[in-house]
């Protein structure tokens, strides 16, 4: 990876083993956030294997955190994948949570240019994510460094 990306006191850089307990809390935050706590939990197994797989050099999932005044204050979790419509690797960002006391700090945006320019360095021609139409905050600033394709996502749990 290459040098740390810092903005307005923000560095981004790869995750760490060490970092651990603070992704972790980065971690359950975000799951809170779309639903996912208590009884609608993720599996302690899920969340293991998703720390596992950003040091398994085979798998195609990475992740960066943000940190503040020596904290990792948020995360960024991403992968690349094949495209029917690309050359080349697309790259999703799959995961993106920024500390609620951090917000407004550039934290968000220092994180999604982190994740271009890996994608970048990994021959990626386009980065995209996903967000619930309620997310108003993370739209605002969404809006600012993409651009909204009007897709709507479908799923169906198997």
């Amino acid at each position: 990876m290459p040098e740390n990306t810092a903005v307005a006191g923000v560095v981004v850089r790869a995750i760490q083993p060490d970092d651990f307990d603070q992704w972790l809390s980065l971690w359950d935050g975000y799951n809170a956030f779309y639903g996912r706590a208590g009884a609608t939990a993720l599996p302690q197994e899920i969340t293991q294997t998703t720390w596992e797989r950003f040091f398994n050099p085979v798998e195609p999932v990475f992740a960066v955190v943000a940190e503040h005044d020596g904290e990792v204050v948020g995360l960024a979790h991403y992968l690349f994948h094949r495209s029917t419509t690309r050359l080349g690797p697309v790259c999703y960002l799959q995961d993106l949570f920024t500390a609620p006391t951090r917000r407004k700090l550039g934290i968000g945006k220092a994180l999604i240019h982190k994740v271009y320019e890996q994608a970048t360095l990994a021959g990626a021609s386009r980065v995209y994510w996903q967000t619930q139409s309620t997310n108003e905050a993370g739209r605002a600033l969404y809006d600012k460094l993409a651009r909204h394709s009007g897709f709507i996502v479908y799923s169906h749990e198997l």
